[in-house]
């Protein structure tokens, strides 16, 4: 098929191939360096995992990579630790049996998300050993450990110390009965073991738990506290971190074990299963033979080991703080690890370390009425998406939908359902299908002359031929508020940003009255639509690329063009006599009675029983049960207006005002169709995507809600 398309090496996306070897930055340039935490290899990844640091990093390479910056995902599975050692137990199985099992898991659940890492390790190498013995030795020769001797679960029959994790008992706050040496999950209390009331045995609940002396190494978080903080300050300033618990937006330190002073923490365990504590040749062991690092030591140096298993230049990217900027994503839970200990270390480690330029966390993503469960089988695990037979893609979409970023959100099957529908196929599919349909229906798929010249369109309005004077600078505006909130890690707002692009352009495809009447009365106007049109589409592929990179793919396919950069204006880049490839839709309804399936499914027995019982006392009754589905509203627009901390900027009183006009507008719309039947099918085309563009107002006008709550917790 022919393609014509102008200055096309010029917007090339040139980045593109994820995962292909030698990847290195280059100096004075902006080299983007991206880690997501490292899921724990003892357990398949929930939807609250998938969303909350690997997508998300996931989103940011793409985009990065949509601009051609040299850019490199790293992540891998945590393996080491006594999580790892516990699970092995339960299972029957060794560490490393299990640490392999897990590894496939996670890794095929995320290729099905589509994630993109440029590679995706484990700690259980060569490279973690070396990188993480090396740093050990290096705190040793800075005088940053110190030896102490402290009171540690020991089982007599055993005949060897409890890690935290191998020991149950009493919660000495709540009476909890079954809580873990290292937290209780009923109060959420941290723990030491020995702070249990009625220790036992993971192994052997009969067995014979006392406690003993035990010699471990601790960093002097003490002396390291003050570098620390200049560099939290630092960093969070430069970088421009998310709002998190150890600094807030003010710039002040807030983490209770800051301002209460660091205290020496340990860098030993009693495990077998771990990275050994290093000795070096002629020296003294500090009696610590048979000890690994502790997994909180460890786990961070996976960042690096792993980088250096996919290539050995990765001191290019880890000792490179001049040219690499270095962001990572992880849940609000990891935050104190990633800002305080693992900084402290490298701090104390003495080399030149590539360290953290951004933060990006997120909140807990909660599903429907509770949280995720595995060991009750409550919500969507591993490969429980691909299960329901929804694309990738959409599973993409919804979960960067509601991404939890200011505050804890909720996982629905209704508003899954909705989003598909409402939002992807009425609005995003709808308007890329129309275009490329016409185009194939009345110019056998060859793009027409327009009047636009090649390269960037004037954003002149004055022009009294022109169907929609204000279409050009107002997508040229949303394309700079795309990139602002890109760069700046605001992935949800990026993503309505992107559906706001598209329901302008059906917007634009309305006001210019795009049909046969066009075609037929002024020729060039249409041709000029078309191509302002298409090219947007063009535009639409880069820019949904980082959140859809399935659904980029098929727009390419139908308009028969490369992968492309983000433009900063919208541009004539595809030119009359490019020949398009065929049209599909990108999305397919999604039937509202499959929420009460799904919901059914994903519920846990407790789900299940609940709905049997429903049905038989429904056929008991002689009537047919209605689906929870059709009962609840088909809408994603939020429940409740959003409520604002402190006085509205003018960016919220004129996102009030567009909505109001929406609202405004959409009541017309439904007037006109009820005094016009004959045109009910045109008119309820509009109806859709008038409320499509309706719903992301309101997302935007919430998003600016949760974030006035954020900053005010910060003040």
């Amino acid at each position: 098929m022919a393609r014509k398309i102008h200055d096309i090496d010029s917007i090339l996306m040139t980045e593109v191939n994820i995962g292909r070897e030698g990847i290195l930055p280059v100096d004075g340039e902006r080299n983007i360096l991206i880690t997501s935490a490292l899921p724990y290899c003892n357990n398949v990844p929930h939807l609250g995992n998938i969303i909350g640091s690997t997508l998300s990093a996931d989103v940011f390479a793409r985009y990065n990579r949509t601009l051609n910056r040299k850019t490199l995902y790293m992540c891998g599975t945590d393996e080491y630790g006594t999580a790892t050692e516990t699970q092995a137990i339960k299972e029957g199985i060794t560490p490393q049996e299990l640490c392999d099992k897990y590894h496939e898991l996670h890794k095929e659940t995320y290729q099905w998300f589509d994630i993109g890492f440029d590679h995706f390790g484990r700690t259980s190498t060569i490279h973690q050993t070396k990188v993480c013995q090396d740093a050990y030795l290096n705190l040793k020769d800075h005088n940053c450990l110190v030896k102490q001797t402290k009171q540690q679960t020991y089982c007599e029959n055993c005949a060897k110390f409890l890690a935290d994790r191998f020991v149950e008992g009493t919660c000495p706050n709540c009476g909890y009965d079954d809580a873990r040496g290292d937290q209780c999950d009923a109060c959420s209390r941290t723990l030491d073991p020995i702070e249990l009331i009625n220790p036992r045995c993971l192994l052997d609940k009969t067995h014979k738990v006392t406690t003993r002396e035990s010699s471990h190494m601790f960093v002097k978080l003490d002396e390291l506290q003050p570098r620390l903080e200049e560099w939290i300050k630092r960093s969070w300033k430069e970088g421009k971190w998310s709002p998190n618990a150890v600094i807030n937006g003010e710039g002040e330190i807030i983490d209770a074990r800051l301002k209460g002073g660091l205290r020496p923490s340990p860098v030993t365990r009693d495990l077998s299963w771990g990275v050994p504590v290093p000795v070096r040749e002629g020296e003294e062991s500090d009696g610590m033979e048979n000890k690994v690092l502790y997994v909180w030591f460890d786990a961070p140096f996976g960042y690096p080991s792993i980088t250096a298993s996919y290539t050995p230049e990765w001191h290019q990217w880890w000792f490179n703080h001049k040219n690499v900027r270095l962001y990572q994503f992880m849940g609000k839970d990891n935050v104190y690890f990633h800002t305080v200990f693992w900084p402290a270390i490298l701090l104390g480690d003495g080399r030149p370390w590539t360290t953290l330029h951004h933060l990006s966390t997120t909140e807990y993503l909660q599903y429907e009425s509770g949280k995720f469960s595995k060991s009750r089988n409550v919500g969507v695990f591993g490969p429980g998406a691909r299960e329901t037979g929804v694309p990738a893609s959409v599973w993409r979409y919804y979960l960067l939908s509601t991404r939890p970023e200011n505050s804890d959100s909720i996982f629905s099957w209704n508003e899954f359902i909705a989003a598909n529908n409402s939002v992807l196929l009425n609005n995003f599919g709808n308007f890329v299908n129309r275009v490329v349909k016409f185009i194939q229906a009345k110019f056998n798929s060859v793009v027409p002359e327009s009047p636009d010249a090649p390269g960037a369109i004037p954003e002149d309005s004055s022009d009294p031929d022109l169907l929609d004077p204000t279409f050009v600078p107002e997508i040229n505006a949303l394309l700079k508020e795309y990139v602002a909130a890109m760069e700046a890690v605001k992935l949800r707002l990026g993503l309505q940003t992107v559906m706001s692009m598209s329901a302008r352009g059906n917007q634009y495809l309305q006001r210019s009255g795009l049909g046969n009447a066009l075609l037929a009365s002024r020729p060039d106007a249409c041709a000029q639509v078309l191509s302002r049109a298409l090219n947007l589409i063009y535009v639409l592929s880069a820019v949904i690329h980082p959140f859809m990179p399935g659904t980029s793919n098929e727009i390419l396919g139908q308009i028969n063009a490369p992968a492309r950069t983000v433009p900063e204006r919208l541009s004539t880049d595809i030119l009359g006599g490019h020949t398009l490839g065929s049209p599909t839709y990108l999305f397919t309804k999604i039937d509202e009675k499959k929420a009460n399936e799904w919901r059914i499914k994903f519920g846990g027995p407790a789900a299940a029983a609940q709905a049997a019982a429903a049905e038989q006392q429904d056929v008991k009754a002689g009537k047919k049960k209605a689906p929870a589905a059709d009962k609840k509203a088909k809408s994603n627009i939020p429940p409740k207006e959003p409520e604002f901390k402190g006085p509205k900027t003018q960016e919220v009183l004129d996102l009030e005002a567009k909505i109001k006009a929406q609202g405004d507008f959409v009541r017309s719309i439904k007037e006109a169709k009820a005094e016009a039947e004959k045109r009910a099918k045109a008119e309820g085309e509009n109806l859709e995507i008038a409320v499509s563009e309706l719903l992301i107002l309101k997302s935007k006008l919430l998003e600016l809600a949760e974030a006035s709550h954020a900053d005010g917790k910060g003040a």
